[in-house]
């Protein structure tokens, strides 16, 4: 079960993000990326649509890749899919990312808390959960931010600041001074792409949260748990790191290039149709 490899899909680019944390918690293990471009995005589409695509490409990544964990790397496919699919692939783990609420509320200093998300993500039912959670513990000011995330996979830079700048000013002041926004969720995997673009707007004093780096040592803690982790010892004697492969159910160059700029990677990128499931 080692040699078999880990199963990586996002609605487009932003799963990268997640990806490069995975690589770097577990630089030997072998990934498998799907980008379902051809259908994004997923923030912006209902539940039903975000369920089937992640029916799909669980089955694509199952019977053509032989993944041992799959890794949903998308605030809203998780929230959109994740029961159903630990329900469906009883014997695969699955790992699903969520916006950094709690750490954040732990974190926050002026007990106010800004949230960056798609409308997708904070409309489900499972963020609504999460909130429930962890009412008393801070304010939490909740942003949808519509057409950010395809900007970012777009590289629009104008939209990009354009709506940055429109959801952060909608959500108030930013700062360390009581009633200030002091603490700030990138609930997208999109969003840290563009953090030096948001610090920009909300100024250094503002810490931000982001969730790949956790989603990372939560996978790493299933595959030990497993017995199905490469060991570390293999990259202290020198091991080879492998490459992760890719795949788009869009326009393959434009998750070529998106490789090469944010992971440092030229790679090629496989072109896959992946049928929606009913």
């Amino acid at each position: 079960m080692r040699s078999r490899g880990i199963g990586v899909f996002d609605s487009g680019i932003g799963g990268l993000s997640v990806l490069r944390a995975l690589r770097e918690e577990m630089p030997l293990e072998q990934f498998v990326y799907v980008a379902d471009a051809g259908y994004a995005p997923y923030g912006e589409r209902d539940d039903d649509h975000v369920l089937s695509r992640a029916h799909a490409i669980t089955q694509y990544l199952l019977k053509q890749h032989c993944i041992k964990v799959l890794v949903v790397a998308c605030n809203t496919a998780t929230a959109a899919a994740i029961r159903e699919l630990r329900h469906a692939y009883p014997q695969l783990p699955i790992v699903g990312i969520e916006p950094a609420l709690k750490p954040a509320a732990a974190m926050s200093k002026t007990r106010r808390v800004g949230v960056m998300a798609t409308r997708g993500t904070l409309n489900s039912e499972k963020f609504r959960l999460l909130l429930q959670t962890l009412q008393g513990t801070a304010t939490f000011v909740l942003q949808p931010c519509d057409g950010l995330a395809y900007a970012i996979e777009q590289g629009d830079t104008f939209k990009i600041e354009a709506t940055s700048e429109r959801c952060t000013e909608a959500m108030g002041s930013f700062g360390s001074k009581f009633g200030e926004i002091d603490t700030l969720v990138l609930g997208c995997t999109h969003y840290p792409f563009i953090a030096d673009q948001l610090r920009q707007l909300v100024g250094p004093e503002v810490a931000f949260l982001e969730g790949g780096a956790p989603v990372a040592r939560q996978t790493r803690r299933l595959l030990s748990e497993h017995a199905a982790l490469v060991a570390d010892t293999a990259a202290r004697s020198g091991a080879m790191i492998p490459q992760p492969t890719f795949f788009s159910t869009g326009v393959v160059d434009e998750l070529r290039l998106a490789v090469l700029r944010w992971m440092g990677l030229d790679v090629q990128v496989h072109s896959v149709q992946i049928a929606t499931t009913c």
